[in-house]
């Protein structure tokens, strides 16, 4: 098992590939860095833990976690250069897992058909299925986004248990997660467009050296304060950090710019035991 962590902020999809920045090629080459890594790894099955923005469940229906069951597709949103239609998805898995949740106390809320946003149709997309081995992507959401947002220790113990059902598992997969989410970003704030690269870089720190108990431990009043709305998101991290259950791990980029709206962290987590 592995894992990552990676931004989902499509603004690198808008413009062709002719068009980019010098930083948005930098950002392209940390994603497909993730993609050859996810195939250096032989996954066959790879977990993508990312939020709602009002784009799939809209403001009526809003899960503290869901998982995608049957059939998955998407990104729903249109990017250059970026497939849609069928993700394929592995619903004995995804129905496993829900239901070892479920015994554990998580109630699981599911999804027989789900067609996914950037959050998860990004680093499916261009990190997951381009891998010839990859035969299925498991989507999770978080309440990370938009109320309700789950603690960021509810956030880690339900990584530990996707971890549990999936070691439970009696098939033969081969499972990386990716633990989707921007760090510092104001979404609909007077700072939208302002990040605070060192905010990023410390968390990038305590997802690479395994300290989830720091970023558990922080004040959603804070992280808004010094880092944006937006950052709540990290508690995609921490639940991609309780799956692998890592110690240690190694940044691949980091990138902020005009080009974004958010602080782009790129990092590998490695399994501990």
């Amino acid at each position: 098992m592995g894992g990552f962590v990676m931004p989902h902020e499509p603004g690198i999809f808008r413009k062709s590939e002719d068009a980019w920045s010098a930083g948005q090629v930098r950002v392209m080459h940390a994603y497909r860095r993730i993609r050859d890594r996810i195939g250096e790894l032989e996954a066959t099955c790879v977990v993508v833990i990312g939020s709602d923005h009002y784009v799939i469940f809209g403001p009526t229906c809003l899960p503290s976690f869901l998982i995608g069951i049957g059939d998955v597709s998407g990104p729903y949103e249109r990017f250059l250069g970026i497939a849609d239609g069928e993700i394929p998805g592995n619903p004995q898995l995804a129905a496993h897992i829900a239901a070892y949740g479920r015994d554990l106390g998580f109630d699981w809320a599911v999804a027989k058909s789900l067609n996914v946003d950037h959050s998860i149709g990004i680093p499916a997309r261009i990190c997951a299925l381009p891998n010839a081995a990859v035969r299925c992507v498991i989507p999770v959401y978080l309440g990370s986004s938009v109320e309700p947002i789950v603690s960021t220790k509810r956030a880690y113990q339900l990584g530990s248990a996707i971890r549990d059902a999936i070691e439970r598992w009696g098939g033969n997969e081969r499972v990386v997660v990716i633990g989707s989410g921007g760090i510092s970003h104001w979404v609909g704030m007077a700072r939208m467009g302002d990040v605070n690269e060192a905010f990023d870089r410390w968390v990038l720190d305590c997802v690479t050296n395994g300290r989830a108990q720091d970023l558990i431990d922080l004040k959603d009043e804070d992280v808004i304060a010094r880092a944006g709305n937006g950052a709540l998101e990290l508690r995609n991290f921490l639940c991609a950090m309780a799956v692998v259950r890592n110690s240690t791990g190694s940044v691949i980029a980091y990138e902020s710019g005009d080009d974004w709206v958010t602080g782009l962290g790129f990092a590998e987590m490695r399994v501990d035991g």
